[in-house]
């Protein structure tokens, strides 16, 4: 079976994109559409990665990977904030919280999936 990752994005559109891209190279995606509803998606399941956006309502990305970092279960797990923002504070305030990498929207889907690679291997 393939890794399994759950990609967080408020956007439906994005959700789908990101989605489409991974299953097609034959990841299993979780999805969900904030912090709050990815924290209880992944309560009893494990995943091999996590893409998050940073701008959501509820919880935002920041604040999510804050949030997996105190979770024992996740603090290894690699974490990746696909965003619009390309802001270099807030990019030093995703790699305190514990973010692995950030890459900045639109993403290209064969770039996606080569991070995506490499993190997951």
């Amino acid at each position: 079976m393939g890794k399994r990752i759950l990609a967080v994005d408020d956007s439906k559109t994005m959700r789908d994109m990101v989605s489409f891209t991974l299953k097609g190279a034959g990841y299993d995606v979780l999805l969900a559409d904030d912090g709050v509803n990815a924290l209880s998606t992944i309560s009893n399941e494990t995943v091999d990665l996590i893409i998050t956006d940073v701008n959501m309502p509820n919880m935002n990305g920041i604040e999510l990977v804050t949030k997996l970092r105190e979770d024992p279960r996740f603090r290894a797990t690699p974490i990746l904030i696909l965003t619009t923002e390309s802001d270099d504070e807030l990019k030093q305030q995703g790699r305190a919280a514990g973010a692995t990498g950030w890459i900045v929207k639109p993403f290209v889907p064969e770039k996606l999936l080569k991070v995506v690679d490499k993190v997951c291997s």
